[in-house]
């Protein structure tokens, strides 16, 4: 779903209880008017030949993963599909942007792809957990990274300098990961219960339990979290007390998936459900104790498994700005997730021998010129 007077969003729908034949498809609704919220469908497209798994955005354009192993890319501006993605092996699992630069990839064949949104190039792959990557999460900066697995490992990665920074060991496996807006906190999600995490300790600093698992998170503000799980109610947490601040009854079935974006000082969570419904909610920041108004609704009569919300270009970098905490994030694509002086990215043993073969290429040409020299000498001695 998107804001109003904005351009289309993107919804990715089918599931594992629903593939088809036919493959799984993509919806695009759009909602119009600031005042009267009235969601159009704009554009349906069937993606992949089996049901979507992740679905990620930025300014330009929407990539969409699925159970058929393949991350495909739609170009928003344009309203057209622009190609695919094919390196992972296994079902796509998460998908995320940083600005309009790079792209994180995670699958089940436990690799973390970087890919250059630019040419569409994957930059690297990595090995980054033994089973399967369950999900990734960027730090706002653009300089740390964390991934969770099937391996009970929680994984943080450095990716000014490319390389792991720090392994945590977790007693289950987590499904799970993500930043708060400032960067100075994390969660992990295992199951039915969130950890919160403080950025300058490492350490938990409290937890959340519920009573079904979880099944999506979303920070509403940088203390204030919302999470669905399979029920119909959601629940507003304040992460420094843990105390649960609201919560409501929003679907007649399991809820997939949530987001939130603010629009000209209004706050807006989008929910989509088991149900086939979609539906936007005003919440009320200084109220958060109330019940959040219903904006709109549509239902789409499919089994949706993800969300995402596409808005314009203004507003996002609007919003970019307003979230930013340094200027590393406002200056996203003059400072890429690699440094431009490395070239490289995700460095390991393969780019160590890589450079060191770039290393011996100019000794050999200067051993062949000295060659050449001396046989030119020896010509004009004769």
């Amino acid at each position: 779903m998107e804001g109003p007077q904005a351009s289309p969003p993107s919804v990715g729908e089918g599931g594992p209880e629903s593939r088809r034949a036919d493959g799984a498809s993509r919806r695009l609704l759009r909602a119009d008017s600031f005042r009267n919220w009235t969601p159009i469908p704009d554009f349906t497209h069937h993606a992949h030949t089996a049901s979507l798994s992740a679905v990620a955005v930025n300014n330009r354009y929407v990539v969409t993963g699925s159970r058929d192993e393949t991350i495909q890319i739609y170009d928003m501006k344009k309203k057209i599909e622009h190609g695919a993605l094919l390196h992972h092996n296994g079902t796509i699992t998460c998908l995320e942007f940083y600005g309009n630069a790079h792209l994180l990839s995670g699958a089940e064949d436990g690799l973390i792809c970087i890919w250059d949104t630019k040419r569409w190039e994957c930059l690297k792959s990595i090995k980054a957990h033994k089973g399967h990557v369950t999900s990734l999460s960027i730090h706002p900066s653009g300089k740390l990274a964390l991934s969770v697995g099937t391996d009970k490992t929680l994984r943080t990665w450095n990716l000014v300098e490319g390389r792991s920074a720090f392994i945590k060991n977790l007693k289950q496996n987590a499904h799970i990961v993500k930043w708060s807006p400032s960067g100075e906190k994390y969660v992990v999600v295992v199951t039915n219960k969130v950890d919160v995490y403080k950025l300058e300790t490492a350490s938990v600093s409290g937890a959340i339990t519920t009573e079904k698992r979880i099944s999506s998170v979303r920070f509403i503000t940088d203390s204030v979290l919302a999470i669905a799980g399979d029920d119909e109610v959601i629940r507003l947490y304040d992460c420094d007390s843990q105390k649960c601040l609201c919560e409501f009854k929003a679907h007649e079935n399991r809820i997939k998936d949530i987001y939130s974006f603010e629009k000209e000082g209004l706050q807006v969570i989008v929910t989509a459900s088991s149900d086939g419904y979609i539906k936007l909610w005003s919440l009320e920041l200084d109220k958060i104790q109330d019940r959040p108004s219903l904006l709109c609704e549509v239902n789409t009569k499919a089994r949706l498994t993800c969300l995402a919300v596409w808005l314009d270009r203004t507003s996002e970098t609007k919003e970019n700005s307003d979230n930013a905490p340094t200027s590393s994030y406002v200056n996203e694509d003059e400072q890429p997730l690699i440094t431009r002086k490395k070239k490289v990215c995700w460095t390991d043993n393969s780019d160590k021998s890589a450079k060191g073969d770039r290393q011996l290429m100019p000794k050999k040409r200067k051993s062949e010129g000295a060659q050449q020299k001396k046989k030119t000498k020896l010509q004009r001695s004769k």
